[in-house]
């Protein structure tokens, strides 16, 4: 992956480790992989944003934040992957993983039927629409995660990959070396 282009829209680590309400957590901020924008760090950083940005409410950054420290992966690249849910997206995102979730229930999942939208702009009429989706939402949320995050793993992984094979063709080409 283009590390220039990432580094630059990334903050650097001295400036954020500078802040005042960082100071409990530099120890754990302090990791050098916390920041490097290298193969596997990132590859997860993605894969936890992914799984992190369906958690509900707005703690997916939170989320991804205390995944990414202890499993030590690029933190700024996890907490901008969770923004792909967003308000025009988590609806969508939420049928997706109900179909997902109806699917993995099988024939159980059939005689949950979803309650139609009456839709009153509150989020006590959200709430209970929600819970009226029962075990198809319960088990499709989880399961949709999991399997975007192993998905933004694997094509993380393969692009980054592919880009340095590249690289390494164009440099031995250039030194005419092929």
């Amino acid at each position: 992956m283009p590390r220039k282009f990432f580094r630059k829209y990334l903050p650097a680590p001295e400036t954020v480790l500078a802040k005042r309400w960082t100071a409990p957590l530099r120890p754990w901020l302090a990791h050098p992989n916390l920041w490097h924008l290298n193969r596997r760090s990132v590859s997860g950083a993605v894969a936890i944003g992914l799984f992190c940005g369906l958690i509900p409410g707005p703690f997916q950054m939170l989320g991804a934040a205390l995944m990414a420290i202890p499993l030590r992966r690029n933190v700024p690249v996890a907490l901008v992957v969770t923004l792909y849910t967003n308000p025009l997206t988590i609806v969508p995102l939420y049928a997706l993983a109900y179909g997902f979730g109806k699917l993995l229930l099988g024939d159980a999942g059939s005689e949950a039927a979803a309650a139609p939208l009456d839709w009153q702009w509150s989020p006590a009429a959200l709430w209970h629409w929600t819970l009226s989706l029962g075990k198809p939402l319960a088990l499709g949320i989880p399961a949709l995660a999991v399997t975007l995050a192993l998905s933004g793993y694997v094509l993380t992984d393969m692009a980054w990959r592919s880009y340095v094979r590249a690289a390494w063709r164009t440099r031995r080409r250039s030194r005419g070396l092929a």
